[in-house]
């Protein structure tokens, strides 16, 4: 039995030590490499923190030293916290005030914008580290690690606040071992997967890569975040390193089959696609899935509160551009429930996405009251204490069991009498009419308007949109107010930043 995560890297290590685990650029790591210097910063963090299942924050960028920290992180037997080092430090403050890690890491570039902050943090350099020194016998690390158990926490992940300080998540070891099952179960990786790590450290998408490297021996290519403004970069760097597998959030795929890219770059080693954080618009997935027709292609869904994902749809059918991709099923080990308020709703009925099992998160750290507000009690089960997490997410279910999206419990308003949800109209829009290539929809509730932010090649007259919408919505949905964007603004997770622009209009 698995009881955490490093378990996995101390066999790996030893099956496939001379293999290239991490690739940075033109620089490389081999699986025995990164153990010895996973272990010689281990030993620092241990002499520095001479405790277990406390929270270390990593500022570093995404590079071969932030695998190596995060790595150092568990083998001490503690929590790691990746912290983007783009974020403006008055947010990082915020986290680090709300979250109190024990010890900061980073490097020469970065240490300054982390003493500027007047911290009671210890902070380790990790440039003055000397990898080459001796370490100690790798048993006293893993017996410090023997006296964990696996619903011991592995990671926090901050996420968005509605109070502007971002909430951090905490996952544990056990529901990490338990996806990374499924997943190898369920698509059949080999132990040869080389991945294009697109997704900042501070993603759990990152987290899932890093499992993977350490339990299946997967090569993670770091692609610079500043390519994204460069796909076809992008893809150059995946036929160079023959990729066989990607885990993204769909914004770069959508800008890839709008600039349409896949005929320019041949990707023959591509095996298997993944795709979650948001919803892909489907004229653009068909748009990957016909130019890599022997890619599996599987949509994912689930907040950051789940590990990793809850439900995921392998696209083995073809499904019209006008139509919204499912999220499919409920992954193994992890129930669904659709509630209304506290029933369970019929079939084709809409309700909140709910979950229950092992994927769940431990809860917000240093946060008992948000944790107690989405974390509660199964209203189906009055005998004994059983938690389900609240998504604030609407579903319905199709003729063929699919689960479908339809939008944040959040966005549904009642505008002129009428319940309207938002994200209806966003989907009308970019993809049923494809007048824009991103939407976002929001609510003036002062002014009672709904409002439209539209990314689009050039702005669009209203009375065009006014025209087009006509025609496929009631008057009542049709937006009041037009804003054209030439790109909407994203939050730290790379979705559109709803709050930001929500915020923006009510103020």
């Amino acid at each position: 039995m698995i009881k955490n995560v490093i378990e996995y890297f101390v066999e790996t290590v030893k099956k496939c030590g001379d293999k290239i685990a991490v690739i940075e650029g033109e620089k490389k790591i081999t699986f025995s490499d990164l153990d010895r210097k996973a272990q010689v910063l281990g030993d620092h963090i241990v002499n520095l923190v001479n405790d277990v299942n406390k929270p270390i924050a990593v500022f570093l960028p995404k590079t071969i030293d932030s695998v190596i920290s995060n790595i150092s992180i568990t083998f001490s037997g503690n929590i790691y916290m990746n912290l983007d080092v783009k974020t403006p430090m008055e947010r990082i403050n915020n986290i680090i005030s709300l979250i109190e890690p024990q010890l900061i890491i980073t490097n020469s570039t970065y240490i300054k914008n982390v003493e500027n902050l007047g911290l009671s943090q210890k902070i380790l350099n990790i440039d003055t580290i000397d990898f080459d020194a001796s370490i100690n016998d790798n048993v006293f690390l893993l017996n410090r690690l023997s006296l964990l158990i696996d619903t011991d926490p592995y990671c926090i992940i901050n996420t968005s606040g509605s109070t502007g300080t971002p909430k951090g998540v905490v996952l544990n070891h056990k529901s990490f071992v338990d996806f990374i099952e499924w997943s190898i179960d369920t698509f059949k990786f080999s132990n040869d997967e080389i991945i294009g790590s697109l997704s900042p450290l501070v993603f759990d998408i990152y987290s899932y890569e890093l499992c993977m490297l350490m339990s299946k021996a997967s090569t993670i290519v770091l692609i610079p975040e500043s390519l994204a403004a460069f796909p076809i970069k992008i893809l150059e760097i995946l036929e160079k390193e023959k990729t066989t597998f990607l885990f993204w959030v769909p914004t770069i795929m959508v800008n890839i089959a709008n600039m349409s890219l896949l005929e320019n770059v041949k990707l023959p080693s591509l095996k298997t696609i993944w795709f979650a954080g948001e919803v892909f618009p489907t004229k653009q997935f068909n748009y990957w899935k016909n130019n890599l027709k022997e890619c599996l292609f599987a949509n994912l869904y689930g907040p950051i509160e789940i590990t990793l994902d809850c439900t995921y749809f392998i696209v083995d059918r073809d499904v019209p551009d006008n139509e919204p991709l499912p999220i499919g099923f409920a992954c193994r080990n992890t129930d669904v429930l659709i509630l209304d308020e506290d029933r369970l709703v019929a079939k084709g009925e809409e309700g909140e996405l709910c979950v229950r099992g092992t994927s769940l998160a431990m809860g917000y750290y240093n946060n008992p009251e948000k944790t107690a507000l989405a974390f509660v009690q199964n209203p189906l089960n009055k005998s004994y204490p059983e938690i389900i997490y609240r998504t604030g997410d609407i579903v319905s279910v199709n003729d063929r069991d699919e689960i479908i999206f339809k939008g944040r419990k959040d966005s549904l308003i009642k505008h002129l009498g009428y319940r309207i949800e938002l994200g209806e109209i966003e989907h009308v829009i970019v993809n049923t009419l494809k007048i824009a290539k991103n939407g976002c929809v929001v609510y003036n509730v002062n002014k009672k308007e709904i409002t439209l932010f539209y990314e689009a090649d050039k702005e669009i007259s209203v009375v065009e949109f006014r025209k087009l919408l006509s025609n496929e919505i009631p008057k009542y949905m049709i937006p009041t107010v037009y804003v054209f964007m030439e790109e909407l603004p994203r939050n730290t997770n790379g979705k559109i930043d709803r709050l930001f622009l929500k915020n923006k209009i009510n103020q």
